[in-house]
């Protein structure tokens, strides 16, 4: 423990010291050319590439707190945590919020001077903690309820919800409810109060009234303490839709703009925006999870990759799906700045455009942006990764006026490019997932993998090694034992090898494979060469074989006691060898 929190220390006062230096910099620049036109926008894009930077560089310091100091080994020593992985993956969470919330507590001040928004550091903190955490409830919600699921005494008392189809209709069944309801608990979760009762707020709830427009509220959006000029629309189902406006921007917006960003969020409904989010959602994860499939797929071809999976060792298996998560999380941020980021773009242009063409013309809508760049700090030309700029959408709103089959052209456009999209994260979601070949697929290409590097140079036991365990996993149990004779005949002492070999001879369903006793012999040895969890259990399975259960209890106590991981999984094999007893 003194070691975890020697790292933690010293990876937060690191980037403590960075942030304060960059954003120092940052600050004493903003206010040199405070008031100088032109300037604060450059300012600006320093100050979100400099957050951004920032932000990598706490994942980096995050994951060697992680890694380096064996989060997950502590965690799994606190009551509960080695039940719930909710409770591992929320500390995991909060920790990286303690590094965001650094960020943002050195941030402050630059964002004061260039974005013109004064406030307190804790309110700055607080205010971004309150933003971003709703993105978090569908996951915890979700990890509570397959980690109840999970759980014996509960599929032993509803044993469908053991089956993977549970888990599927749990996840659509939740999420469904959640896109109707999450915005009711948003809007209270941010203090969102209704703005039927002010001036303002009487004409804009006439103008959304005479237009039609189904909706639950328009309410004042207090994050940042009113001082962010923006507004969004959050809600599927008009029961439960609420269009959010911000102090500043009620202040400082005529109410004709105002009902230009009415209209423009009126737009986000009318295409069904919020909806296409959730598509853009279970698209990524469908698509990753068979991506996932296809990076353990390739994995045995590296054997010194497959020792990290299977030696037992608690900092092992953190540094293997450390490495097997950077492909993951680049491709996570490429599908989220490129693509994703490519149709929000398109998405508020679109949004514009029906705002001009509602309105019958387009002036407020560009009246309204003007106004928000300059009071926000001379943005206009501040592009994002989820908006153009807003001289582009200006432009574009300008075009429009000249040429009114230009809405009709973006829609198209969209429309051709979302049909694209689907076609192709369907057919890679199918294949991936579910088509007749993926899981061959996946198989042949491990297969030739080790098949090429076993033929194109001297014999390696680890080739042959991870050979065994594609074949064991793939239930080919004859040539799985062939694999394990030849790794052993080369490295006799490998206690990967010996301790894999073992609990085949002893779990094989063809009982004519099973050997107990020499399962016995191998696991015996591969726990007098390496004595870890893994391989106690699987010598205690190996007893259990042989018609031992008493040594096969002794030896899975012994694992539980030094088990960092995975102790429910020991208990339940422990419960196993006693029924045995009785």
């Amino acid at each position: 423990m003194p070691v975890f929190f020697l790292i933690l220390t010293a990876s937060w006062a690191t980037l403590a010291f960075s942030c304060r230096l960059g954003f120092g910099s940052l600050l004493r620049n903003a206010l040199r050319v405070e008031g100088l036109p032109g300037r604060t926008g450059n300012l600006a894009d320093r100050y979100h590439r400099m957050t951004g930077r920032k932000k990598i560089l706490a994942l980096g310091f995050f994951t060697a707190v992680v890694y380096l100091g064996d989060l997950k080994y502590w965690l799994g020593r606190l009551p509960l945590f080695s039940d719930f992985s909710v409770f591992e993956g929320a500390a995991g969470l909060g920790l990286f919020l303690l590094f965001l919330c650094t960020i943002w507590y050195f941030a402050c001040p630059a964002h004061a001077v260039i974005f013109r928004r004064l406030m307190s550091r804790s309110s700055f903190v607080a205010s971004n903690v309150k933003l971003n955490l709703p993105i978090l409830f569908p996951w915890a919600v979700l990890s509570f309820l397959f980690d109840l699921m999970s759980m014996k005494a509960v599929t032993a008392a509803f044993p469908f919800l053991a089956g993977g189809m549970a888990h599927v209709l749990c996840f659509v069944s939740v999420l469904a409810a959640m896109m109707v309801l999450m915005p009711a608990f948003i809007r209270k979760w941010w203090g969102c109060t209704s703005l039927q009762d002010s001036i303002k707020g009487r004409e804009m709830v006439s103008f959304l009234d005479r237009s039609g427009f189904g909706y639950r509220d328009i309410v004042r959006w207090p994050i940042f303490e009113g001082r962010m000029m923006t507004a969004a629309i959050m809600g599927i189902v008009p029961r439960f839709r609420y269009i959010l406006v911000t102090d500043s921007l009620m202040e400082v917006l005529s109410i004709e703009e105002l009902k230009g960003v009415l209209a423009h969020e009126m737009g986000h409904a009318k295409y069904r925006h919020l909806l296409v989010y959730v598509v853009f959602f279970i698209g990524f994860i469908v698509v990753s999870y068979g991506a996932s499939d296809l990076v353990f797929a390739v994995l045995p071809a590296f054997p010194s990759f497959v020792s990290l999976l299977t030696g037992g060792e608690s900092s092992g298996l953190s540094l293997f799906y450390l490495l097997f998560s950077i492909p993951m999380l680049f491709a996570m941020a490429v599908y989220f700045r490129f693509i994703i980021g490519f149709f929000m773009r398109h998405f508020e242009r679109q949004a514009d455009l029906f705002a001009a063409r509602f309105l019958g013309t387009a002036y407020p809508v560009i009246n309204a942006l003007e106004k928000i760049a300059f009071y926000s700090g001379n943005t206009r030309d501040l592009p994002s990764w989820h908006h153009f700029s807003v001289r582009e959408r200006v432009d574009c709103l300008l075009r429009a006026e000249r040429d009114a089959g230009l809405v009709r052209k973006h829609n198209r456009f969209v429309a051709s490019c979302f049909a694209v999209y689907l076609i192709f994260m369907v057919s890679a979601g199918y294949f991936a997932n579910l088509g007749t070949g993926s899981e061959s697929f996946r198989y042949r290409v491990m297969e030739q993998a080790l098949l090429d590097r076993a033929e194109s140079g001297p014999p390696d036991p680890g080739v042959y090694g991870a050979l065994a365990m594609l074949y064991h996993e793939s239930e080919r149990w004859e040539d799985a034992l062939s694999a394990y004779e030849t790794a052993l005949r080369l490295e006799p002492d490998n206690p990967v090898t010996l301790n894999n070999m073992a609990w085949l001879l002893s779990t094989a369903t063809e009982r004519g494979l099973r050997d107990p006793v020499r399962a016995v012999n191998l696991a015996e040895k591969a726990v007098a060469l390496e004595r870890n969890p893994v391989y106690l259990d699987t010598l205690a399975e190996a007893y259990y074989a042989a018609g031992n259960p008493d040594e096969a209890v002794a030896v899975i106590e012994e694992a539980i006691e030094n088990a960092k991981d995975r102790v429910g999984y020991y208990r339940e094999q422990r419960e196993k060898f006693v029924e045995e007893l009785r």
